[in-house]
């Protein structure tokens, strides 16, 4: 079957938002992600309709789905329960393409290492020069970082320039947690904060009242206090941070780096059955991966 490029466009960008939405996709959401007329969409929907690569769905909800065709004639092997690859541009994840395959065409070569990515989603989203980051992978975690220094629009593929390649550790936080935890109450003073802080070279410690974490403090919060001409023998609790971010110890390190760069926090608590029993700090994963 010969489907022109602006069919190839329409055609993958429905199975994209199909995917991603899980129901019938409207001809204006496709024209508005490949920036073309919704009458030319609509007119191409009617000709991929004819030639049995997408159906319509009657009413207002309504819509176009993709069929088992469209998937054979685009060479995509989609199966239940596959894994979305991400991929991101300065840090912003592209919400209409995802990663299907990596072929690393020239992975011997002493200099350079080139791959061919194959999308899940429209190649038109990128240009050439752009830095991206793909993945973690299912498995192995891989993280890929490069430049796009060629693309293929009729097939949907991005050739990029890698610059680094990481498999992300997949161990629990509770092989990497600082244990036993060094505690506060909220009863103790900023003075005693700084003693403890100095005696076991650390910036930030739990408020622990009758086992129950109550709060956090830092050596960041003692100097914004010590600059607002708090004394030093005020509680720890009036300057202490309640909502503190917990993680369970059996969370996989992978999974909470990004959670350390969205909500700029340097530590975290580890808990077991809502005990905390550990404290993960950003210089840890910064030993563990010191790309990041």
């Amino acid at each position: 079957m010969d489907l022109s490029l602006i069919q190839k466009d329409i055609l993958i960008t429905l199975i994209t938002l199909y995917h991603q939405h899980s129901h019938s996709i409207k001809g204006e959401e496709i024209a508005n992600m490949i920036q073309r007329n919704p009458g030319t969409v609509r007119n191409q929907m009617q000709a991929l309709k004819t030639i049995g690569l997408v159906d319509g769905v009657p009413g207002p909800k309504g819509g176009y789905i993709p069929t088992a065709l469209a998937y054979k004639e685009l060479s995509l092997n989609v199966t239940e329960g596959d894994y979305n690859v991400s991929i991101s541009r300065d840090g912003e994840i592209i919400s209409g393409a995802t990663v299907q395959e990596i072929d690393f065409t020239t992975l011997c070569h002493p200099d350079i290492c080139h791959a061919v990515i194959k999308l899940f989603g429209s190649a038109k989203l990128f240009e050439i020069g752009d830095q991206i980051t793909i993945g973690p992978t299912p498995v192995n975690k891989l993280l890929v970082r490069g430049e796009v220094f060629g693309k293929d629009e009729s097939k949907q593929l991005l050739l990029i320039a890698t610059t680094e390649m990481i498999s992300l550790p997949k161990q629990p936080i509770k092989t990497y947690m600082s244990s036993p935890l060094k505690t506060l109450k909220s009863s103790n003073t900023l003075h005693e904060a700084l003693v403890l802080f100095n005696k076991d070279r650390i910036h930030g410690a739990p408020i622990i009242d009758n086992g129950k974490l109550t709060g956090i403090i830092t050596m960041s919060d003692i100097a914004k206090a010590v600059e607002n001409n708090l004394p030093l023998t005020t509680k720890v609790s009036a300057i202490m941070t309640t909502d503190v971010v917990e993680a369970p110890s059996d969370t996989k390190l992978f999974e909470v780096i990004r959670r350390f760069k969205e909500l700029e926090i340097g530590r975290l608590i580890v808990v077991e059955d809502g005990k905390p029993v550990g404290i993960l700090t950003h210089s840890d994963i910064i030993r563990v991966f010191p790309s990041l």
